[in-house]
């Protein structure tokens, strides 16, 4: 059996733009949660400065179809001009 894999994504929105990023972030979590092996992908901070993403997926395969997925695409696309730096992604 393989074990769940735990992330955290940690976005850092540029000057102004926190709520913009978060109704990017609210958008994509409506569709994620619906994708196969999502356990859990739901926003845990959320401040001016930072927004953290906690995600946990049942298998390496299922993680690999949601990082290759639309929603991904769709995400990065609307986040593209408003973080101030690149998306960081930790395994816990």
């Amino acid at each position: 059996m393989t074990s769940a894999i735990d992330l955290q994504a940690t976005f850092i929105p540029n000057d102004g733009e926190f709520f913009r990023v978060k109704l990017a972030l609210d958008i994509a979590i409506e569709e994620v949660v619906n994708e196969p092996g999502c356990i859990r992908y739901e926003l845990t901070e959320a401040t001016e400065e930072k927004l953290v993403l906690t995600e946990q997926w049942a298998s390496e395969e299922d993680l690999d179809k949601h990082s290759k997925g639309i929603a991904v695409q769709d995400l990065n696309e609307s986040l593209s001009a408003l973080l101030a730096e690149p998306v960081k992604i930790e395994r816990l």
